[in-house]
């Protein structure tokens, strides 16, 4: 069984059989006029393994190719080809590769210091259906200009093309307008006890089509769109606050501290008090 991490550290693991491409800001500076810090593309085999406790930004990540596992939202999730995955900034995700499986895909990581609003965000999926192969394409584009012409000009185009897919998939436009309309609801109303029975009928849907419509729009159920919300306020509050933590908990909807703090944890990597520390 994968790996669960309860007191993660920073981890680099390529082996002998993966091979991969990335370009940094440092050496292509048009990247950081949309605060892009990495991009590459990625044929891991096993032993790859990546482990980020607190990245710096957004990061996509669209397998055109094989399988490998991704833990996002606390939970171990798998890459299969045509899936994009994604995740905001300063919460814990990793990433392996599957004995005997090859792993092919592209992928964007972001510079967003806060108060910085994060490409993704309390109204992105963790993970959707899309066309991986594209961005690839796309990265194969500027790894070619980078390391050929390198004309400004030309840089610009794909960069600009890649930011357009990018927001695509984080900040979802046609999607259900009911859906959108619950979340935002829920987003200024985080310490009502909502249910998945409350949630239906605030949208006018029965639980189970409320259901089927997040995971296949958020790749989460409502329930855990929810909590996901929730997380990504307390991290606000953690990093712009010195509120006690009971206050923050009662917040974001948690009648005990103590339940809040195992949440966190679980969704985020760190306890409250360690990601404070680290703000």
């Amino acid at each position: 069984m994968t790996e669960i991490y309860q007191s993660p550290t920073e981890t680099t693991i390529d082996g002998a059989n993966t091979k991969r491409w990335a370009l940094n800001a440092s050496d292509c500076p048009e990247l950081s006029a949309h605060r892009i810090a990495r991009i590459g593309v990625d044929d891991a085999a096993a032993p790859y393994r990546r482990v980020r406790v607190r990245p710096s930004g957004s990061f996509v990540l669209a397998c055109f190719e094989g399988q490998g596992r991704v833990l996002l939202d606390g939970r171990w999730q798998t890459s299969r080809a045509g899936t994009i995955c994604m995740a905001p900034p300063r919460v814990l995700n990793a990433f392996h590769a599957v004995p005997g499986r090859r792993w092919g895909f592209a992928w964007v990581r972001f510079e967003e210091p806060s108060p910085v609003n994060p490409l993704v965000g309390a109204a992105s999926p963790v993970r959707v259906q899309g066309d991986a192969d594209g961005m690839r394409r796309i990265l194969e584009g500027l790894r070619a200009e980078s390391q050929g012409p390198r004309d400004a000009r030309a840089l610009h185009h794909w960069i600009e093309l890649l930011m357009v897919q990018v927001r695509r998939l984080t900040q979802p436009w046609q999607v259900n307008e009911r859906l959108w309309s619950l979340w935002e609801v829920v987003g200024k109303e985080l310490t009502t006890a909502w249910n998945l029975d409350s949630l239906a009928r605030r949208c006018h849907y029965s639980p189970e089509q409320l259901r089927r419509l997040c995971l296949r729009e958020l790749g989460r159920s409502p329930m855990q769109h929810l909590t996901y919300m929730r997380m990504q306020r307390a991290q606000e509050l953690l990093e712009s606050s010195n509120d006690k933590l009971e206050v923050i908990a009662a917040s974001v909807g948690y009648d005990s501290a103590i339940v809040f703090s195992r949440a966190f944890k679980r969704w985020i990597g760190r306890s409250p008090s360690e990601y404070r520390r680290g703000r």
